[in-house]
């Protein structure tokens, strides 16, 4: 009885102690990218960035509604584990459901031509002759499916997506149902005793599902339609059957995304893409603003591709091991369900090497579920020779173990986000530096923006301060929600911002645009911004925007105005004299593993600290420029200090 029972609930109980394991790992806070702006559109049913992610939006706010003793954050990334947990008891289930019916994935002519004699000569299914069956114990099939999901959990970008709320979390649970879904479709419908079609069409309502919370989605179909016309082959009835699939599947699509105009109708505080109308709604669905780094470059792509190739081996590590013996053992022992793993790991990589984005790593995970398929293979091939020389499972399973652990211990130091409170830190510390109602203008999105959503709107902590997203600015859709958010700041600016937006229409539908006009606009609108607030509010400009920006000279401020740095930013004022700022008493804790965004915020603070002190003494206030620098010390004690100013401190 209890042997039953276990048998289904295998991968389930796989699943748990996966999610335990993700909890060690699981950030506390809010984390870099979007983090911020993903939890609060959770929270607050607002609308994110493109494509909106309208599943990935409801089911987190339902989940959120959980009376659980968290912050919502934390709530939010535990969403995250969970998906990512779940998606691994999907995917062990369908690696079972393959060496179950392993036979039906044999290529085999012969079966496909006596199938169809069978049916012209009403001759019985069953005189059909199978290939020979390969002869796989019932244990050796449960553990093949249960070590190749564990070295998929373990695996760094798979585990990565477990830690902090993120869109792919959802992404791999529902394109795991896809492929089990797709996977359970193809043995029914290639029964010879009994064939079921029918399943195809939950088949749609997965894709529906799946395509409602990330486009891609679609790197899944050129599998898909592999497996398909190998059952099916062209002709008429198949063609029938797909368009039955596409009257399921774009109507429940269709029912999903109405959320975004919907919710655009009420107006939420994050209304990315302001998606009303039809021609906003195709435009952000499509992430049409993103398409420019989509196929840019042959350059781009073969960039991505090297990273892909350097990074690879970093995925599985010593499982690679067992990738290489499963990759022949699946071309053996199953040549369709070869090809299946084949064309889904070939479609993944070649798409989205052609994206031009410094985050690509999400983007391969399709193919990682597939090096996972061909991990499974290689430990059912270990147990196959093993077994022939009567080792049984006393050698395998150690080993297997060993492997494990190895690869979980490699991640576990790169996944790791535990003790991730900078990024709170930082944006808090940032805020809390700044005068009352202050204007903020930077677009630091993944440090600073991005995790200011979250604290400000859904935390209610220093609601008042004002940021700005420089980068924003030039999309009609986010004065939509900076006037229903931050209308005190704008309203001196409303002429330029009308005319910034009848000029940015032809841009935004791709046509002909005056981009000389649109620059002008631009700056003039940043100046606008500037005047029309330096005498009711502070106005701070992002130390990036200083240091890059007017550095190259694509930036400048209106005439008689000049920059003072400030603790965390540069503050504008329209005086040579003297300006003070207030001792710095923030705290940032920086976790032990080293990255860009890390370093990002490292740098970015020990140089504002740094500009201070030289502000100081440039007014011979020796003392004050020594407070900035013992901060330094403290925040930051290897970050490097002007040789000049070291030696004036000192003495």
């Amino acid at each position: 009885m209890m042997i039953n029972i276990l048998k289904k609930v295998y991968g389930l109980l796989a699943g748990i102690i996966v999610f335990i394991l993700y909890l060690f790992t699981l950030a506390p806070t809010v984390t870099q990218l979007d983090s911020g702006e993903l939890a609060t559109v959770q929270a607050m049913l607002g609308i994110a960035h493109p494509t909106g992610y309208p599943l990935f939006t409801m089911l987190g706010h339902l989940f959120l509604q959980l009376p659980l003793n968290f912050s919502v954050i934390y709530r939010a990334n535990l969403l995250a584990a969970l998906w990512t947990a779940g998606s691994i008891t999907v995917f062990i289930y369908a690696v079972k459901l393959v060496l179950d019916n392993i036979t039906l994935f044999k290529s085999s002519e012969k079966v496909e031509t006596q199938k169809k004699s069978a049916k012209k000569k009403t001759k019985k299914v069953s005189d059909v002759v199978l290939p020979k069956r390969i002869i796989i114990p019932e244990l050796t099939k449960y553990l093949s499916a249960l070590f190749g999901g564990l070295f998929l959990a373990t695996s760094k970008t798979f585990w990565m997506q477990s830690t902090s709320v993120e869109v792919y979390s959802l992404h791999l649970f529902l394109i795991s149902v896809i492929i089990y879904t797709l996977l359970l479709a193809f043995t029914k419908s290639n029964n010879v005793e009994a064939p079921k079609h029918y399943f195809w069409y939950f088949l749609a309502i997965a894709l529906a599902f799946g395509f409602s919370n990330h486009m891609t989605t679609l790197l899944i179909l050129p599998a898909v339609a592999y497996l398909y016309f190998v059952t099916f082959g062209f002709n008429l009835a198949s063609f029938k059957r797909i368009a039955l699939m596409l009257l399921i599947f774009f109507p429940l699509l269709l029912s999903i995304y109405t959320y975004l105009p919907i919710r655009a109708g009420q107006n939420p505080i994050l209304n990315w893409g302001n998606p009303l109308d039809l021609e906003r709604i195709l435009r952000h669905v499509a992430g049409k603003q993103y398409q420019v780094w989509l196929f840019s470059s042959t350059e781009a792509a073969k960039k991505q591709l090297a990273y892909f190739v350097e990074n690879f081996p970093l995925e599985f590590n010593i499982g690679l091991i067992l990738t290489f013996i499963g990759f022949f053992a699946a071309f053996i022992h199953s040549k369709k369900f070869f090809l299946f793993t084949l064309i889904t790991f070939l479609s993944t990589v070649l798409y989205s090497i052609n994206y031009d984005i410094n985050d690509i790593d999400s983007y391969f995970l399709l193919a990682y579920i597939a090096v996972a398929f061909f991990i499974s293979f290689g430990v059912l091939q270990i147990f196959l020779l093993l077994k022939d020389r009567h080792l049984g499972y006393s050698l395998p399973i150690p080993l297997l173990i060993i492997f494990l652990l190895i690869q979980s211990y490699i991640s576990f130091g790169k996944v790791d986000q535990h003790d991730v409170y900078l990024f709170e830190d930082y944006t808090k510390s940032a805020l809390q530096s700044c005068e009352k109602d202050a204007l903020i203008i930077s677009y630091q999105w993944d440090f600073l923006v991005s995790p200011a959503y979250y604290i400000q709107k859904v935390e209610m902590f220093r609601p008042d301060v004002h940021i700005i997203d420089k980068e924003l600015l030039r999309r009609s859709w986010y004065f939509n929600q900076l006037n229903r958010n931050d209308s005190v700041i704008i309203s001196g600016v409303m002429p330029t911002i009308n005319q910034f937006k009848e000029a940015l229409v032809p841009f935004e539908r791709e046509g002909q645009f005056d981009p000389v006009l649109l620059e002008k606009l631009y700056q003039d609108l940043l100046k606008g911004l500037i005047e029309t607030n330096i005498d009711k509010r502070e106005v701070y400009l992002g130390a990036e925007l200083v240091m890059n920006e007017m550095q190259k000279g694509e930036f400048k401020l209106p005439e008689g105005y000049t920059l003072v740095p400030d603790i965390f930013f540069f503050k504008l004022v329209r005086t040579n004299k003297y300006v003070p700022a207030d001792n710095p008493v923030f705290h940032l804790r920086f976790p032990k593993q080293q990255n860009y965004y890390v370093n990002f915020v490292a740098d970015m603070t020990g140089s504002m600290l740094v500009r201070r002190a030289l502000y100081e003494m440039q007014f011979d206030n020796r003392v004050r420029a020594k407070v900035y620098i013992k901060k330094l010390k403290e925040e930051l004690p290897d970050f490097a200090i002007p040789a000049g100013l070291a030696e004036v401190i000192e003495k």
